[in-house]
């Protein structure tokens, strides 16, 4: 074959099959062609009137011919195929199987299909003749290029996503389980069960203690405060100047001016509050240089003295509770402050009360069971012209009396109204223990 000679390649009506056959004998005679039948553009030799390709049967470009006959020549390509993305190689990937099967069945289609298009007529007609140029021709033709079925394989070569689908479905699915000590949980007793079950419901139903506690002290502690409160509101020289200048209040049969009174009664009320010691009262003299106060009278003084610092003293560490109470159950227990003091409220009505309706029916005799319970017999008790009577007669301890009974009976009646469990308090302390209904309905 010289340097200009065109390459010889199979027939296009010859199939795979046919190109794969024996050579046939040397002497065979070459079949000729129909009439009408166009020659080669390169004048190459032509087996039953279909002229050689330079393209392989499956791999060959449809051109339309001109008027005169001379097909256009070809150009390169202005445009390369584009590789699939990263991404669209995964989906194909996932669907690999379905296409490289689609591929494997139209692949002996795409081969022989164009072979069978070519020339019909001529395979119908002249088969001997198609079979014997196939043959005289065959030595040469696998000498130049492999078989029609050897080159166009790679024109159907399946794409990276057909290549990908095998790989794809050889994949073993691999189970991840969640916990690897799932199978050593085993299941307790019913027994078991049924015990957790209601130590819980108990756990859940059970409410703290301290908030119950505090509440009960704030219950029993506040009928006491409140009357320490009083009595504090009465050793003071205010209600002394009131009670001295009130109309109606006796005056004093023994000399004693209402200036006199002031002065004398402030120095006793000082004592009960001072840290002064006997000699406070004992060292004061009248106009005529006797003493004010005598001995008894002193000591009386002192047992009053201590009594009345053990009550303001009790009633500063009960207030103290119950304001540490108060703070904590106000950020513990929606509603407790206001239970605690309600339940006190009411405990100080029925004490103040009751105090109150043994007073009236015997201020003499509720005056003296009073002292028999705090003082020994005998040390309270004077005649009318000791000072401490001639200070302190008995309408400014029935006045001191009722002070003291109408103020915890106003503060405590105030405090009931005001902590009264109305239906927007219990509402409201249904919504708190119920967050998740309350911000529902909100």
């Amino acid at each position: 074959m010289t340097e200009n000679q065109h390459p010889e390649v199979p027939p296009a009506s010859a199939t795979p099959a046919t190109a794969a056959m024996p050579a046939a004998p040397s002497g065979a005679a070459s079949v000729a062609a129909p009439e009408g039948a166009p020659a080669p553009a390169d004048g190459g030799p032509r087996v039953g009137g279909a002229p050689y390709s330079e393209k392989p049967a499956g791999s060959r470009i449809k051109i339309d011919m001109p008027a005169d006959g001379d097909p256009e020549p070809m150009r390169p390509a202005t445009r390369m195929p584009k590789w699939p993305s990263e991404a669209e190689s995964g989906s194909a990937a996932e669907t690999g199987p379905t296409a490289s099967t689609a591929a494997a069945k139209t692949e002996p289609a795409a081969s022989s299909t164009p072979a069978a298009a070519a020339s019909p007529s001529a395979a119908k007609a002249e088969p001997a003749a198609t079979t014997a140029a196939a043959a005289v021709t065959a030595p040469s033709t696998q000498a130049a290029k492999p078989a029609p079925a050897a080159v166009s394989a790679p024109a159907a070569k399946p794409g990276p996503a057909a290549k990908a689908g095998p790989v794809a479905e050889a994949k073993p699915e691999v189970f991840v389980e969640q916990s690897p000590t799932t199978m050593l949980q085993v299941r307790p007793p019913q027994e078991e069960v049924d015990r957790r079950v209601a130590a819980r419901e108990q756990a859940a139903n059970t409410k703290p203690v301290l908030p119950r506690v505090f509440q009960v002290l704030l219950a029993v502690f506040y009928p006491v405060v409140l009357l320490v409160l009083a009595i504090r509101l009465v050793t003071t020289n205010a209600f002394l100047w009131v009670e001295y200048h009130r109309p109606g209040f006796p005056a004093d049969s023994f000399g004693f001016s209402t200036d006199d009174r002031l002065t004398y009664g402030s120095y006793t009320v000082d004592y009960l509050l001072n840290f002064a010691g006997p000699r406070y009262l004992g060292g004061l003299v009248n106009d005529k240089g006797v003493p004010l106060f005598l001995e008894r009278e002193v000591a009386h003084m002192a047992d009053v003295k201590s009594l009345i610092d053990l009550a303001f003293l009790l009633g500063l560490v009960l207030a103290i509770v119950m304001v540490i109470g108060i703070i904590y159950l106000s950020r513990r227990s929606v509603g407790g402050v206001r239970r605690g003091l309600f339940a006190g409220s009411i405990a100080t009505l029925v004490l103040i009360i009751a105090l109150g309706v043994l007073a009236l029916m015997g201020w003499e005799t509720f005056f003296t069971d009073f002292h028999k319970v705090f003082f020994a017999n005998g040390t309270w008790t004077f005649y009318t012209d000791d000072t401490l009577i001639r200070l302190f007669p008995s309408q400014f301890w029935s006045d001191g009396g009722i002070f003291i009974g109408a103020f915890v009976l106003v503060v405590s009646s105030l405090t009931l109204a005001f902590t009264w469990p109305t239906k927007d308090r219990r509402q409201a302390v249904t919504r708190a223990k119920r967050p998740g209904r309350r911000a529902a309905a909100q």
